[in-house]
């Protein structure tokens, strides 16, 4: 049997952080808190854990991802061959649950499993229903893969993936998000399994800011985004620029084809550097970038004309609705085959 060690980063814990981790001991499971920069007036708190439990601190708050990235560096130099456990000191997950998912991970070696609540609308504060709702949405559209409960906190894996762990990007809280994408191109499987789902009063104690938070969680997608609207302008500036000099059906046929070079241009080393932070040479990406502009043109091309010349959709609705199809699809092939070392650069910029 595996040792099981359960990581709890804890910013302002509450006193329900004592009764956690005294529950956790009696089951035989070893403890290690990460006090994130929390102030003075909660030392009484991690003071009374430390008997049962290791605790590690940040002299700042530095976020919960690199509170838990403290605890795995901890856990990795001082502890072989065990079950990490991922726990939120908010008083949403149960001992009997952590336990349950320790032993779900004992049996599925190599895997992340994953603490799924039951998100029902009635018993779920606003904000947790939604945003859950939005990014198991998200992720699935551009991953293929679908998570119930991609916000859970309540985690588990063999401590032989910790240096997978110590390698996804982020501080804060879209360090969790970075967690199950980095999974998904490590090809590294999931293990959904279904827990109690608590909110104590209303969630409140939860340390999680919707705007700031949501826009770390989905800052990669809003690049694309910008990148793509950018690339457009280009496209449409250089079609302008070259139709003053192209006349007739054939030189507007040149200037679409070079205003697409150079907006394919702009858009791969925008996407390359800003968006991807792709550390591979453009010999790796270059061509796969090439023959994805080219699929895309002519998806976009055959999109366009069985939408206005076959079921006689008005061009700009038609147009719109090519470029939301394409945009999730550039986005997938581009973050999943073209430019795939973009996460280790990511993390030395972490």
């Amino acid at each position: 049997m595996n040792t099981y060690t359960v990581l709890i980063p804890a910013y302002c814990p509450g006193k329900g952080l004592i009764g956690l981790v005294e529950a956790l001991k009696e089951r035989n499971m070893e403890c290690i808190v990460v006090n994130d920069g929390s102030p003075e007036e909660y030392d009484s708190v991690f003071q009374s854990v430390s008997d049962s439990a290791v605790v590690l601190a940040h002299e700042i708050n530095k976020g919960k991802g690199a509170a838990m990235k403290t605890g795995f560096a901890y856990i990795r130099d001082h502890y072989n061959d065990c079950i990490v456990v991922t726990a939120d000191a908010d008083g949403q997950h149960l001992p009997v649950d952590i336990q349950h998912i320790a032993e779900c991970a004992e049996s599925a070696y190599g895997s992340l499993v994953l603490g799924t609540r039951s998100f029902k609308k009635e018993d779920v504060p606003f904000k947790s229903y939604y945003g859950n709702k939005i990014t198991e949405t998200v992720f699935r559209t551009f991953t293929g893969v679908h998570v119930h409960d991609t916000q859970t906190g309540l985690r588990a894996f063999h401590s032989s993936l910790i240096d997978t762990m110590l390698k996804v990007p982020g501080d804060r809280y879209e360090y969790e998000m970075n967690k199950l994408l980095r999974c998904v191109k490590e090809k590294i499987p999931f293990q959904e399994t279904e827990i109690t789902t608590v909110y104590e009063d209303n969630n409140s104690c939860s340390h999680f800011h919707p705007f700031r938070d949501s826009f770390l969680i989905y800052k990669q997608i809003l690049r694309f985004g910008l990148s793509s609207i950018a690339s457009f302008f280009v496209d449409l500036c250089a079609f302008e620029i070259f139709t003053l000099f192209c006349k007739g059906s054939t030189g507007i046929l040149a200037s679409n084809i070079l205003a697409r070079l150079i907006s394919a241009t702009f858009n791969y080393e925008i996407n390359r550097k800003a968006v991807f932070n792709d550390q591979s040479t453009r010999k790796k990406s270059i061509m796969k970038y090439a023959a994805l502009a080219l699929t895309i043109l002519a998806c976009n091309t055959a999109i366009l004309y069985l939408l206005t010349g076959i079921l006689h959709m008005n061009p700009l609705f038609a147009k719109v609705l090519t470029e939301m199809i394409l945009f999730i699809f550039s986005w997938t092939i581009q973050n999943k085959y073209i430019f795939t070392n973009h996460t280790e650069r990511m993390v030395n910029q972490s």
